[in-house]
């Protein structure tokens, strides 16, 4: 199979390893990953072990409400599923067209300088949940093997995600060919030995609550908008990146919190005072069951990895060339002593908050992108200016998210109860948060696209048909009095 690359720009970055990123953000970006690479990558980010425990708050979307039913559960999960995993299928397409990562497409929407500011919270989200995954791979680990200890899983897990953030593309290899039939067999075999057991009634319960756990499951997978395009750039083209993230991520979102629902259904007390740990050791005690649990361990190093090369990804669209290896190195060292003096469920709040801001912001991009022409004329260079007025349908839709769902953060949460009080509102029981924000967020954007245009300043022309391939090249040119002018282009694969 021949390997495309997007050639190196004029910035002299080198590119390395073809069949990898370049170590720079000016280098080369292969384009050698196939649908199938994309759906069982995408596919084994979705197997997650939080996905059953997740499943505790689709039942109970508040802690005073009563059980959901499971057929009202079931539904708000395939629901919410597919409507968050198709905001981030439509987040990575631009990343396909033009090969940027995601961090650097915000050029395109805000400029370069005002880029920082969602970079900056992808920073802190993207290291959070790779903090999180090695205590999730560390507490599973606790349980299945005979040393009752913490440390060395977390420096082991911590080792493995930045070896394999170093080399991201051949990560992404090895989970297709190895990582997701082993999956497949161990999710089967427990889902088989779990509807061994009778089930409750469909119906026994309420559909109170219903768009409160459809939220929750939205933002599971939006969580991932702010990366999607850290990895569709090296697809071959835009529409295998949308088909594989759609396909891959919402399938097996579903099967594991769906999983979580029959285990909390069936063998796990809703009351338990630590549903993770009692959930895993309910999968361990099954005939053989460590066997399978065993895979699901090792697997979510997938997530680790993800989150620490989309941080490595993301600080160079604030520091270009510095050299991602190195980025993915600090960045992976500091999860790691973070996963052994981290109270993370104390930090998994704040993970929420900062993930509910990009649903708005997924509805100002495509909303820009798809509808006001920027697909013809994306600017990721560094001479993208500020636009300013694009801040506005962002802010707008965060507010409309929070006005519905403050969330649980103290100061937080209280602020925005107050300014709901002041506005005399209420938002009714049956109301999306995510749904209005990014409802609302694509409005404003489309009322003020005109002024979004005229400040875009030059645009770059990214042509949206003909080629399979992406390329992104820089020329230099001096004139007799000896300056110099930096040109990008940029040509996106939409083909079919």
């Amino acid at each position: 199979m021949a390997t495309e690359t997007i050639p190196n720009s004029a910035l002299g970055g080198a590119s390395g390893d073809a069949a990898e990123p370049a170590i720079t953000l000016d280098g080369a970006v292969p384009r050698t990953l196939g649908t199938w690479d994309q759906v069982a990558f995408w596919a084994n980010l979705g197997v997650s072990l939080l996905g059953p425990v997740t499943a505790l708050y689709i039942l109970f979307p508040t802690t005073d409400a009563p059980q959901l039913s499971l057929l009202a559960a079931f539904t708000a999960l395939v629901v919410g599923s597919v409507i968050g995993t198709l905001m981030v299928a439509i987040s990575a397409v631009p990343g396909a067209d033009t090969g940027a990562p995601a961090m650097v497409l915000l050029r395109g929407l805000f400029g370069v300088k005002l880029s920082y500011l969602p970079t900056v919270l992808n920073l802190l989200q993207c290291l959070g949940w790779g903090v999180f995954e090695l205590v999730v791979i560390a507490s599973g680990a606790q349980l299945l093997l005979p040393w009752d200890v913490h440390w060395p899983y977390v420096i082991a897990a911590g080792v493995l995600s930045t070896l394999m953030a170093i080399r991201p593309l051949g990560a992404v290899r090895v989970l297709r060919k190895y990582a997701l039939s082993a999956v497949v067999l161990a999710s089967i075999y427990l889902f088989v030995q779990l509807l061994r057991h009778p089930l409750p009634s469909l119906t026994h319960g309420t559909w109170s609550g219903f768009w409160t756990s459809t939220d929750v499951l939205i933002a599971l997978s939006v969580s991932w908008v702010p990366l999607a395009a850290d990895y569709s750039r090296h697809s071959k083209s835009a529409r295998s990146s949308f088909i594989a993230t759609l396909s891959g991520y919402a399938t097996t979102q579903i099967a594991y919190v769906a999983l979580g629902l029959l285990a909390f259904s069936t063998v796990v007390s809703t009351d338990a005072h630590d549903p993770q740990t009692d959930i895993f050791k309910a999968f361990i005690a099954v005939p053989v069951g460590w066997i399978a649990f065993a895979v699901l361990v090792a697997r979510e190093l997938d997530q680790s990895f993800a989150n620490v090369y989309s941080t490595a990804t993301s600080t160079q669209n604030l520091l270009p060339r510095v050299d991602r290896r190195l980025l993915a190195v600090i960045i992976g060292t500091t999860a790691t002593l973070l996963g052994l003096v981290v109270q993370i469920n104390d930090y998994a709040k704040f993970l929420s908050l900062i993930g509910s801001v990009f649903v708005p912001l997924s509805a100002v991009l495509a909303a820009d992108y798809f509808l006001l022409g920027g697909r013809r004329g994306w600017n990721v260079s560094e001479e993208a200016r500020t636009r300013w007025i694009a801040l506005l349908p962002w802010l707008v839709g965060v507010a409309t998210y929070q006005l519905i769902a403050p969330g649980d953060i103290a100061y937080w949460s209280d602020m925005w109860r107050g300014v709901a009080s002041f506005l005399h509102w209420s938002s009714p029981t049956w109301m999306s948060a995510s749904l209005a924000s990014f409802a609302v967020a694509g409005l404003v954007t489309l009322l003020v696209g005109p002024l979004m245009r005229r400040s875009a300043g030059r645009a770059i022309a990214v042509p949206t048909s003909g080629s399979s391939s992406g390329s992104i090249s820089g020329s230099s040119s001096g004139s007799s009095s000896g300056s110099t002018s930096r040109s990008l282009s940029v040509s996106g694969s939409d083909e079919g």
